[in-house]
């Protein structure tokens, strides 16, 4: 077996423990908490009283306005400096949920507004409540056409924990850096970790074409029943 194979064989199961321990938990947490923060972003910035939509404005302008590398540092390696202590993956999940909260919101926001404002009107009109239309009217329908952009965000952000590696979190791109440190092969160690990257993005862009699909069925289920 040539030199580079075996390398890349040796290295695999490392790389792939460090993707399932790390990469993949640290992914679907911030997604998952940084979906919920963009939802409430979101509502604050369409519905709330003045001092709330300033600052979930004040938010995002913040986290869109610099890069994520700079936030991740600012966490780990600068609050310490007022005191504040965090372990590296806290400080990644954190800064990962802000950033992720902070994108997600605009989708959020922009598929809200979205839905014709009959919809509101039709839901009144049969005694809802606001809460219940949101919840059973304007959500399901903004949910289906936030889809796409929502998925690639989510496909974005399993390559983006990369940049965890740079705050310690032993990720599988910090593990592909700890393995070169020792075989001193960064080429054929970092195309390992490239190709797992493009593996996990590859799955999850089929997913994500199979739920549009079964999203696109769903209205137009909706349609023909209307």
């Amino acid at each position: 077996m040539p030199h580079w194979l075996q390398l890349m064989a040796d290295s695999l199961v490392p790389l792939l423990w460090a993707g399932l321990v790390f990469t993949i938990p640290l992914t679907l947490l911030s997604f998952t908490f940084g979906l919920v923060l963009g939802l409430v972003t979101a509502i604050a910035r369409l519905f709330g009283a003045a001092p709330f939509v300033a600052i979930a404005r004040f938010y995002v302008w913040v986290i869109r306005g610099t890069p994520l590398l700079v936030q991740l540092f600012v966490i780990f390696y600068g609050l310490p400096s007022i005191g504040i202590l965090l372990d590296a993956f806290p400080a990644a999940l954190i800064g990962f949920t802000l950033n992720i909260g902070a994108y997600s919101s605009e989708i959020i926001r922009a598929v809200i507004s979205s839905v014709p404002k009959g919809q509101w009107e039709a839901a009144y009109s049969i005694g809802m409540s606001w809460r219940q239309a949101m919840s059973r009217t304007i959500l399901p329908q903004a949910g289906r056409v936030a889809v796409p952009p929502l998925s690639n965000t989510f496909i974005s952000l399993v390559k983006d924990t990369s940049l965890a590696a740079a705050i310690t979190v032993p990720e599988l791109f910090q593990a592909a850096q700890r393995i070169v440190a020792t075989t001193y092969e960064p080429l054929i160690l970092y195309i390992e970790a490239a190709l797992i990257y493009l593996a996990l993005s590859s799955v999850l862009s089929a997913l994500q074409v199979r739920l549009e699909r079964r999203f696109a069925r769903y209205g137009g289920m909706l349609e023909a029943n209307a």
